[in-house]
C-alpha cells in the first residue's frame, strides 16, 4: 500500500484549465464514491477549491494508482487527458505527508497563512468519512493534519498576518483608486467567499452593499447580517448599472455575467468605470468583457500580486510552523512504518495460540479425569506461557519495522517462526 497525491493548483495551473477540473459541492460525494471502486484505490479523500483539484488516496501500486486517478479525472470532466496531464503535480510516499499538512496549515495557499483551507479540508475528509470512502491510514492521516493546523494557528503568528482570499480582493480593489466611503458594492454570491467579501466590504464603511444570489432567501440574510440591500438575480442587470465595484463567487458551471449582458449594462452605465473580481472558479464572469472601455477585471490568478506588508513576521511564524510539520510528519511516519508488523505480529500470536490449543487437545485426551475447573486452569496458564513467550519477539518484531532496512529483516524475522505456514503439526 502506498500514499499518492494527485494535485492540479493555482502555483502550476493557469485558471482557465483549473475551472474545468473543478468539483462542485454535490459532485464531491458521488466522485469520491466513484473513486474507491476504482480498480487499486483503497482510500481516498478529494479536496476540490477555487486554488486546486486533489485527490489524496491509498492505493496498492503507486504507478497504477496514479493512472487510475488521472483517467478518474479525463473522464469525470469528460476532457482528453493530454489536456492537462502536464500541470499534474505528484507526491508520494512522505512527500504526502508532509504536502498535506502544508496544505492544511496554510503554507500552500495563494495568501499564506489563511485558515479557510482548514475548513475545506475538514469538510472533504468529513464528506469522504460519511461515504466511507476512507479507512484507518486517511483517517489517520486527516486527523493529524487538522489537530496541526489548529495548533499553528492558536501558537504561531501565521493567521494574524495573513488575509482570506475575499479580504485581499477588497485590499486590491483598495489599490486602484476606488473611494470605498462613496462606492457602491455588489456581492454576487452567498457562500464564504461572498461572506468573507461582505463582512470586510462592511467594515469599510462603504457607500452601499448590495447582494444577490440565485436563492434570493439567502441573498436577504447576508444582506440584513451586514447591514446591505439583497438584490434578486434576475435583477442583476439592474445592479450592474449601479454599482462601482463588483465580487462574484458562485457555484455556477456557466458565466453569471457574459459579455452580452454586460453589453446592455455599458449601454447605460454613461461611461462610468467598473471594477470587478471574480473570485469563483469555475469563473463567473466572461473574461471578454475586458474589451469594454472602463471595465477591469480581475480573477483570483490576480491576487498573487497582492504585496504582504508584515513579510518578516510571516517568515518567523513560516519557518515555525514548518519545523511543527516536519516533527508531525516524522511522528505519522514511525506510526505508518509500525504498521508493516501488525500483520506480522497478528500471525505470529495466530501461531501460538494454534499451538496452545493442540497442545490443549492432547492433554484432554492423556488426561480425561480433568474436572471442567481443571481444564478451565490449564487452558488459562498454558496461554499465559504462550503470551509470556511471545512478549519478547512481538516488541523485536516493532523495533525491526522502524530500523534501515525493515523490510528484509522483518522478512528474516517470519522465516524464523515460520509464520507463513498455516498448519502447525501436533507434537
Amino acid at each position: 500500500m502506498q500514499l499518492l497525491v494527485i494535485s492540479l493548483n493555482y502555483k502550476k495551473v493557469p485558471i482557465e484549465i483549473r475551472e474545468k477540473l473543478s468539483f462542485s459541492e454535490e459532485e464531491l460525494k458521488t466522485a469520491m464514491q466513484a473513486l474507491k471502486n476504482e480498480q487499486g484505490i483503497l482510500e481516498n479523500v478529494i479536496l476540490s477549491t477555487c486554488n486546486r483539484t486533489e485527490v489524496y488516496a491509498l492505493v496498492d501500486q503507486a504507478h497504477r494508482g496514479e493512472d487510475y486517478i488521472k483517467r478518474f479525472l479525463a473522464n469525470w470532466f469528460h476532457l482528453k487527458l493530454d489536456s492537462f496531464k502536464d500541470y499534474v503535480v505528484i507526491y508520494q510516499e512522505k512527500e504526502v505527508v508532509n504536502y498535506l499538512f502544508r496544505v492544511t496549515c496554510g503554507l500552500e495557499s495563494l495568501i499564506v497563512g489563511e485558515e479557510q483551507i482548514l475548513r475545506q479540508v475538514k469538510a472533504s475528509f468529513a464528506l469522504a468519512q460519511d461515504n466511507k470512502a476512507t479507512g484507518s491510514i486517511l483517517n489517520r492521516l486527516f486527523k493529524e493534519a487538522i489537530t496541526l493546523s489548529k495548533k499553528v494557528h492558536t501558537e504561531t503568528a501565521l493567521s494574524h498576518n495573513s488575509v482570506s482570499v475575499g479580504t485581499a480582493a477588497v485590499q486590491l480593489a483598495k489599490q486602484v483608486d476606488v473611494n470605498f466611503h462613496e462606492a457602491t458594492c455588489l456581492v454576487i454570491g452567498a457562500g464564504e467567499m461572498s461572506e468573507l467579501s461582505a463582512k470586510y466590504l462592511s467594515a469599510q464603511k462603504i457607500g452601499q452593499l448590495m447582494i444577490s444570489n440565485r436563492t434570493y432567501s439567502k441573498a436577504e440574510k447576508l444582506a440584513e447580517k451586514y447591514k446591505g440591500k439583497s438584490i434578486a438575480l434576475s435583477d442583476l442587470k439592474k445592479a450592474l448599472i449601479t454599482a462601482d465595484v463588483v465580487f462574484s463567487s458562485t457555484s455556477a458551471k456557466d458565466f453569471v455575467i457574459t459579455s452580452d449582458l454586460m453589453s446592455e449594462v455599458k449601454k447605460q452605465r454613461k461611461n462610468s468605470s467598473l471594477f470587478l473580481i471574480d473570485l469563483a472558479v469555475p469563473r463567473d464572469i466572461d473574461p471578454d468583457i475586458i474589451k469594454f472601455d472602463g471595465i477591469e477585471l480581475y480573477d483570483i490568478d490576480d491576487l498573487q500580486s497582492l504585496i504582504n506588508n508584515n513579510v518578516e513576521e510571516r517568515h518567523k511564524a513560516e519557518k515555525i510552523t514548518e519545523e511543527m510539520i516536519l516533527l508531525a510528519s516524522e511522528e505519522f511516519q514511525d506510526w505508518l512504518t509500525g504498521l508493516e508488523a501488525v500483520p506480522i505480529i497478528s500471525r505470529l500470536q495466530d501461531k501460538g495460540m494454534r499451538i496452545q490449543q493442540q497442545i490443549l487437545q492432547t492433554l484432554e485426551r492423556k488426561l480425561p479425569e480433568l474436572d471442567e475447573h481443571e481444564n478451565k486452569t490449564v487452558n488459562k496458564l498454558t496461554k499465559s506461557i504462550v503470551n509470556q513467550i511471545l512478549r519478547e519477539p512481538i516488541l523485536v518484531a516493532k523495533e525491526l519495522a522502524h530500523e534501515e532496512n525493515a523490510k528484509e529483516k522483518l522478512e528474516l524475522f517470519q522465516k524464523i517462526f515460520d509464520l507463513k505456514q498455516e498448519n502447525v503439526e501436533e507434537k
